[in-house]
């Protein structure tokens, strides 16, 4: 086994290669830059300056004189309307580091990366793993709250349906899935807040941060009964976003491993139900619920987040990897997508030996060979 997990990790480099190098190539192709977003801010504050200038002569001088005042106002700003100076282009191409060839760039981003060094944002001017460390904390409160909940009633409500297939309670748990399915997290985000958060009817919760403003000068049970106030919308959103999908799997996974022959050869020898169950079936059900792990835990923690953390005011690193592409941040884009993509090629190897420890008959040694 160690074997094959050193083979895993040697792989991740070429993988996370090849990850890094194909979103670089589109992002360079893709239009519209750093350098080119803040010229075309600079030409807005231009015409904006300019339609100030010809407002203020026009209303200040009469008709005769207003014509070269405006006029005098048109030449002086015409130039900056039309074009920057090609200067002030250069310095910013060097400020952003685009004074050098593509592949250049991607390489020294790459040797940076390898010692853990991201970078400097843009336009916060600050250490790119420094920013993602500050919100670090409001993504660990949503995806862990959320990912442990998922999982707690995902799972017995997956078996429960399945032993229960057919059933009046499979039919309304059923129906409450596919309602939780149906309905974004976003938007039953948006109808807490209206029923719950001080919308139209009561406040009984919340809508800003993780913890009040006085929360320093709290005892610990204090902190800690406030920091649960504070999550209780914004979990409760995600949890009913993400079950739904995960307990059908489960449930049709379970369904399908009951149907099959070795369960009726071992309530044939006299086993009990639960036996069966949990001793038998449950092993060999939860093999497809495991495997997708990996994607639904990088899903909900960094991904699944970005609108509820807008909605609630959180500000995590969904909201900083949105904030980035718009701004066309690369740094922080390209320093969020590399920790991203490593953390999930991490977390494959460590889903590989769940596998082993849930069903000890798979061996990737053997497999390899």
């Amino acid at each position: 086994m160690l074997a094959y997990v050193a083979r895993r990790l040697l792989l991740v480099v070429p993988t996370l290669f090849g990850i890094m190098l194909a979103n670089f190539l589109i992002v360079q192709a893709a239009p519209g830059g750093p350098v080119d977003l803040v010229l075309a801010r600079l030409r807005g504050a231009t015409v904006q300056a300019t339609a100030r200038v010809g407002g203020t002569g026009g209303g200040e001088t009469g008709g005769g004189a207003a014509g070269p005042a405006l006029g005098a106002g048109e030449d002086g700003v015409s130039r900056a309307a039309r074009g920057i100076d090609p200067e002030l282009v250069r310095q910013l191409e060097k400020q952003f580091g685009f004074d050098k060839p593509a592949w250049q760039r991607f390489v020294h981003m790459l040797r940076n990366y390898l010692v853990f060094d991201l970078g400097t944002s843009f336009y916060r001017d600050r250490p790119v793993l420094g920013l993602m460390l500050e919100k670090l904390p409001v993504s660990i409160t949503l995806g862990l709250w959320t990912t442990l909940l998922v999982y707690l009633i995902s799972i017995p409500l997956g078996v429960a349906k399945a032993v229960r297939d057919g059933t009046p309670f499979d039919v309304w748990t059923s129906a409450a899935v596919i309602v939780g399915y149906a309905i974004p997290g976003f938007l039953f985000a948006i109808l807490l807040v209206v029923l719950l958060a001080g919308g139209s009817f009561v406040q009984w919760f919340p809508l800003r941060g993780l913890t009040s403003d006085t929360w320093a000068l709290m005892s610990w049970p204090q902190r800690i009964v406030d920091y649960l106030w504070h999550i209780v919308l914004p979990v409760t959103a995600m949890v009913v976003g993400g079950f739904a999908g995960l307990a059908m799997l489960t449930k049709n996974s379970f369904l399908d491993e009951i149907n099959k022959h070795y369960v009726a050869t071992a309530r044939a020898k006299g086993l009990g139900r639960r036996r069966v169950l949990y001793g038998h079936v449950f092993r060999n059900a939860m093999l497809i619920v495991v495997a997708g792990f990996p994607g639904a835990f990088v899903g909900i923690f960094f991904a699944s987040a970005l609108l509820i953390e807008v909605i609630f005011s959180l500000d995590g690193l969904g909201l900083l990897g949105f904030e980035a592409a718009v701004n066309r941040d690369y740094p922080v884009m390209f320093g969020t997508l590399y920790v991203y993509t490593l953390i999930g090629l991490l977390l494959n190897i460590v889903t590989d030996l769940v596998y082993t420890v849930i069903d000890p008959r798979i061996d990737f040694e053997r497999r390899d060979t």
